[in-house]
Parts: structure tokens; sequence; C-alpha cells
């Protein structure tokens, strides 16, 4: 046989192969404050391990970056040194202000990543069991606003109109690292993997034989057949907000972690807001920016940004409540109507 013709055929016989078979591994490590949980599907361990790692990194420098509680972080060191004048910054921390100030706009200031000074004082608050003093709050919110910070996209600089500012990115940064993680993943070969930072997933295609990646939408008692507990999702990212986890109990009520800018309070509503998005980055950013704004507004929302949905739980003494975008809704429609 012709040389040619043999490569040929070889190339041929490659081509009808099948792929690999594909086996489920999962690791777990700490980072951003809390634990960090990865599922991919690889051929073999040493494939696994090398993303695994990889994905790691990629959240632990994004923690360096990111992080309101470490002194040295990019993003404490900035409110420092950018009074006044504008500063260079790295393209992961422009790219969280960036999204953060365009929600903050559309959301009228409901979400604002400058709120740190006010932030700072409930969790405070939360280890000493008291709600924070009304003169101290006020004081805080002096060193507040988003628009008193400036960016400016040509030269990717940030710069701050007043000292003693202080960025909590806290409501955006984790769902930005779960999908950044994905990405890491993905440029190493693993197509179906899912990162989980806290309650802010991102996933890439569906594990092998699955319709996609079962998501908890909802965790509640409430009897509800059009809304379902699961969904099967791929490529894309969900973000939970709530006061479940982080809160804080005091004279007879329960305040959220979340705060309401015009009010410097926590949320008291039992109000749980669950986003579908493409990007954790929006995710992450929209549940907080619905839980402040209210169902409505928050619902209005979520319609004016295409391939986003949102489920709104509320519960009262009457009973649970649920309101779904209409992306929601056609979800769960395709869902049930293709069992």
């Amino acid at each position: 046989m012709h040389p040619l013709l043999r490569i040929g055929a070889s190339i041929l016989v490659l081509a009808i192969l099948p792929p690999p078979e594909l086996r489920r591994f999962e690791a777990v490590e700490s980072h951003m404050g809390t634990l960090v949980r990865i599922t991919v599907y690889a051929p073999a361990e040493p494939a696994a391990n090398e993303g695994f790692r990889a994905a790691f990194d990629r959240i632990r420098d994004l923690d360096a970056t990111l992080s309101d509680y470490k002194p040295d972080s990019e993003l404490n060191q900035v409110t420092k040194v950018g009074v006044g004048r504008p500063v260079p910054v790295s393209a992961d921390l422009f790219t969280v202000i960036k999204a953060s100030q365009e929600l903050a706009e559309a959301t009228d200031g409901a979400f604002d990543i400058t709120l740190g000074p006010v932030v700072r004082l409930w969790r405070e608050a939360r280890k000493t069991g008291h709600v924070p003093d009304p003169a101290a709050l006020k004081e805080a919110a002096t060193r507040t606003g988003f628009r008193r910070l400036h960016l400016d996209s040509e030269h990717r600089t940030v710069s701050f109109d007043i000292a003693g500012m202080a960025l909590d990115v806290g409501a955006i940064a984790k769902g930005y690292a779960a999908s950044e993680a994905v990405t890491v993943l993905d440029r190493l070969g693993i197509r179906s993997a899912l990162v989980a930072v806290s309650g802010d997933l991102a996933f890439s295609n569906a594990p092998p034989g699955q319709r996609g990646w079962e998501i908890g939408v909802r965790s509640d008692e409430a009897t509800d057949a059009t809304v379902p507990r699961v969904l099967a999702l791929e490529n894309a990212a969900v973000s939970t907000a709530g006061s479940a986890e982080q809160h804080l109990d005091a004279d007879g009520r329960r305040y959220s972690h979340i705060i309401d800018p015009s009010s410097r309070m926590g949320l008291v509503d039992d109000v749980t807001v669950t986003v579908i998005a493409r990007h954790g980055i929006d995710a992450d950013g929209l549940d907080t920016a619905v839980s402040v704004v209210g169902a409505e507004r928050g619902l209005a929302l979520i319609e004016s940004r295409p391939s986003t949905a949102a489920l709104v739980t509320i519960k009262t003494s009457q009973g649970t409540t649920f309101l779904q975008s209409s992306r929601f809704r056609a979800l769960v429609q395709e869902q049930t109507s293709s069992r």
C-alpha cells in the first residue's frame, strides 16, 4: 500500500474510534471564606487532578484580588491609593467593579459595592448579637455611594471621590469565580464540569448520558406542582440569595446579611431569590439586586436581560408564594414536556 494511503487509513480509524469513557471525579478545598466543590468528568484521574489544581488556583488568585477581608488585597488597596486620582487595576478587578456599577445604575443604587463601611458594622453585629447603632450606620453611610466611584474603560482605571470608602464585592465575586474556574477547566479539555462556591454554581456541558446538571432551585416544604425542586441545566450559572445561612436574630426579628443601601438595614422579609444566567457574575449580582428592590421591580429587571431567569420565594405567616420570570416558566415547561 502506498504510504499516503496507509496514513489516510490510520486517520480514518482514529476518526471512528469512540471517545474515551469519562469518569466522575470530585474535589473540595477552602477558598473565599467557604468550601469550594468541583465536580468533573474526565477520562482518567491525572487529567482530573490537573483540572482541579488549575481551577482551585484560579479561585485562590481571585480571592487574593477581590477579598475585602484581606488587608493587602487589590480590592482593599485601591480605595486607599485611588482617592482623587485614577489608578490602574487588574482585568479581574475592573471586570467585577464594572459589572457592579452597571447593576448599581440599573437599580438606582439598590445594588452598591461601595456599601463596605455599612456592611462591616453588620458583620460585627452578627458576632455581638446586637443591631448596629443608628448613629454609627449613619456615619458609615457618609463614606458610601456608587456615584463616588469612577471607571475609565479605555485606560482600565478606578478612582474615588472621598477617603475612607471601602468596597465589598461579596455579592458578585463568588459567582464570577465559579464561572472563571469552569473556563479554566474547559481550556484544559474538561467539557463537563460543575463548580460550587457556596451557593454560587457554574457548570458546562451536561454529564455523560444526562440532560443536564441537576440543580436545586428550591428547598422549602411548600407543595406547588408548578415549581420543581430540581432543574436539569447546562452551560449556565445559578445563584441563590436569602437569609437562611447568614443572618442576625435580634429584638425578635431576623435581619439578613443583605443590606438595603437606602435604609442601611438588613432585609427582614423572608425572601429567597434564585437566578439562572449565562455567567456567574450576572447570576450572583442579580439575586442580591432582586432581593433588595423587591419582587415586582426585581422580576422586571430579570425580564430586561436576555437568557436570564429567576424564581422568587416569599414566605409569610399565610404560607409560601412562588413568583417566576417568564424564562423560568419556559424552562420548567420545556423540561416537564420532555419527560
